[in-house]
């Protein structure tokens, strides 16, 4: 396999991006999102893109770091090319991930993920209180209209797209 590299996307890289979620999200492992959802969180998202043996440099991974609150933010939208799996694309892309946070001032990262021995390797911990914001910030965060804010909160509305999933929490 060639070696890749971790970087911003771009505008031009989200007809790949929603090439490599679709198959998750038609087996309900990410949450599908219509194309004009990528381009409002393109500033989010990093990708990992081959940069050897090819002709041109292929998109063999994605993620995205969205910020819900001043002290925490969402790890979302990780995804990597099937035969890239167990070469270090998802590791790497969550490390630039957690680093971008650490330099945004989040001191905490959550995720929810089918992949927990994954994001246990990472330094997530299974969030055994569900209440990980204190009320006055729970009632500002129901004002959002995002989706994975929904999720981090629990609401019901989302608990049909969420069903199995385990909601992770790291402390930075």
């Amino acid at each position: 396999m060639s070696s890749f590299l971790i970087r911003p996307a771009r505008t031009s890289d989200v007809p790949a991006i929603k090439a490599l979620v679709a198959p998750l999200a038609s087996r309900r492992i990410l949450m599908a999102k219509e194309t004009v959802a990528y381009f409002e969180g393109i500033q989010e998202m990093l990708v990992a893109q081959t940069t050897g043996g090819q002709l041109s440099p292929v998109v063999i991974g994605c993620g995205a770091l969205h910020v819900m609150w001043d002290d925490l933010a969402e790890v979302r939208t990780l995804a990597t090319a099937p035969d890239w799996l167990g070469q270090g694309v998802g590791h790497a892309l969550v490390e630039q991930l957690l680093e971008n946070a650490r330099a945004l001032g989040v001191s905490r990262v959550f995720c929810l993920t089918f992949e927990v021995e994954f994001f246990r390797r990472h330094g997530f911990e299974v969030m055994a209180d569900q209440s990980a914001v204190d009320p006055q910030v729970y009632s500002e965060l129901l004002r959002s209209h995002d989706e994975g804010v929904a999720e981090f909160l629990d609401l019901a509305r989302v608990k049909p797209n969420t069903l199995g999933n385990t909601r992770m929490l790291r402390e930075l």
